[in-house]
C-alpha cells in the first residue's frame, strides 16, 4: 500500500467513521451483544443493582418519580432490566435510552429513545461501557522523543504524523506524559469533555460511568487500543468490521487531580467489585443447610452466586471502574465535580 492508494487519518476520525458512519459497527442490527458480553448481558443482578442505586437516588431527591438515563444504551437491555426490577418498588421511572443506532423493535414503550443526552433530568445518569467508544486520537513518541499523532489507513496500517500540540499536548502533559521513544497513549480529552457534558445535563442526582480503565499509576505503556469481533479480541482495523476501543483514563474524566485548596469535593472511583458489593451483589455461596430445607431455593441461590461471582471477579468484570459524581440541585453545589459516593 502506498500513500497514493491510502487514505490516512488520525485514529479519532477513523474510529468515528468505522463505528458510527454509514454501515458503522455500532449501527448494525445485532448491536453490541452480537459481539461481546458486558455486565448487563452477564446477569440480571447487574440491572437489579442499578435499580437499587436508582432507588437510593430517588430517596436522596425526596421523590418517587425519578429519571434514569442510560448513555450508550445498546439495544435497551439495561433499561429493560431496571424497569422490571422496579416494577413493585413504588417508583415511577422515566427511562431514556441514549444511542445512535435505531430504536429496536419490541422495546418497552416507556423507554424514550434519543440520540442525545436529555437535559434537566433529575435522577440517575448511567453510562456502562460508553466512554471507551468515544473516539480518541493516539499519540506515540518517536525516536527523538517528539510526541506525534498516529495516523491509520482503512486496513489498520499505521504511520506517525504531525507533532501533538495545543490542548492535546496539554492533556498528555497532565495526565499521560510520554517520556520514552515508542511509548503510546490514547488522548482522552474528548472523553473528558463528553463526560463533563453528560454530567452537566443533570439538574440533580448522580452520574455514574462504568468502564474498563486506568489511573495515572496504571497507565499501559503502549496504550490499550484494540478491536473486538464476534466475542474475540482482534487487531483494531477502522473499516467497520470490528469494534475499535481503548481503556479510559477515568481519573482524568473525574478530574481526580483537584487540589485540596479548591474546596470542591472530588468525584469518587471504585472498582466494580467494591461498587456492586455496596449495592448488595455478593458472590458468596448460599449456606449448605438450605439445600436440605429448600432444595429449589438453594439451586436458585447457587446460580445467583455464580453470576455475582462473574460480575465481581478479580481479573475480570470486577476490575471495571465506576466513576461516580453527585449533582446537587441548582445553587446547591458544583456539577461535574460534585461529591460522589453511594
Amino acid at each position: 500500500m502506498t500513500d497514493e492508494t491510502c487514505q490516512w487519518q488520525g485514529w479519532r476520525e477513523a474510529t468515528e467513521r468505522a463505528l458510527y458512519g454509514p454501515g458503522g459497527f455500532y449501527l448494525r442490527p445485532e448491536g453490541p451483544a452480537g459481539h461481546f458480553r458486558t455486565s448487563v448481558h452477564a446477569s440480571p443482578l447487574f440491572a437489579a443493582a442499578v435499580a437499587r442505586l436508582l432507588g437510593e437516588v430517588a430517596e436522596e431527591l425526596g421523590t418517587a418519580e425519578v429519571d434514569l438515563v442510560d448513555v450508550g444504551a445498546g439495544r435497551g437491555e439495561l433499561l429493560t432490566g431496571v424497569l422490571a426490577a422496579t416494577a413493585d418498588s413504588g417508583l415511577t421511572v422515566r427511562a431514556y435510552a441514549v444511542e445512535r443506532a435505531a430504536r429496536p423493535a419490541g422495546l418497552d414503550p416507556r423507554v424514550e429513545w434519543t440520540d442525545r443526552v436529555p437535559r434537566g433530568v433529575r435522577g440517575l445518569l448511567f453510562a456502562n461501557e460508553w466512554l471507551d467508544n468515544v473516539p480518541v486520537d493516539v499519540a506515540e513518541a518517536d525516536a527523538t522523543g517528539t510526541v506525534r499523532y498516529v495516523e491509520v489507513a482503512p486496513d489498520g496500517t499505521e504511520r506517525l504524523g504531525a507533532p501533538v500540540t495545543g490542548p492535546d499536548a496539554d492533556w498528555l502533559a497532565r495526565w499521560w506524559p510520554l517520556r520514552e521513544p515508542g511509548a503510546r497513549a490514547e488522548i482522552g480529552r474528548p472523553r473528558d469533555e463528553a463526560w463533563a457534558a453528560a454530567v452537566a445535563s443533570l439538574a440533580a442526582g448522580r452520574a455514574v460511568a462504568v468502564d474498563y480503565g486506568h489511573v495515572r499509576e496504571t497507565r499501559p505503556p503502549f496504550g490499550s487500543l484494540t478491536g473486538f469481533r464476534a466475542g474475540r479480541e482482534v487487531p483494531p482495523v477502522p473499516d467497520g468490521s470490528c469494534d475499535v476501543t481503548s481503556h479510559v483514563a477515568l481519573d482524568a474524566c473525574g478530574d481526580l487531580d483537584l487540589p485540596a485548596e479548591s474546596g470542591l469535593p472530588a468525584a469518587e472511583l471504585f472498582t466494580q467489585r467494591e461498587a456492586l458489593g455496596r449495592l448488595g451483589v455478593s458472590g458468596g455461596r448460599p449456606p449448605l443447610a438450605l439445600a436440605s430445607t429448600d432444595p429449589a431455593g438453594y439451586v436458585r441461590a447457587l446460580a445467583a452466586a455464580g453470576e455475582a461471582a462473574e460480575l465481581t471477579a478479580l481479573g475480570g468484570l470486577g476490575d471495571f471502574l465506576w466513576l461516580s459524581c453527585r449533582v446537587r440541585p441548582s445553587g446547591g453545589g458544583p456539577g461535574p465535580r460534585g461529591g460522589g459516593g453511594y
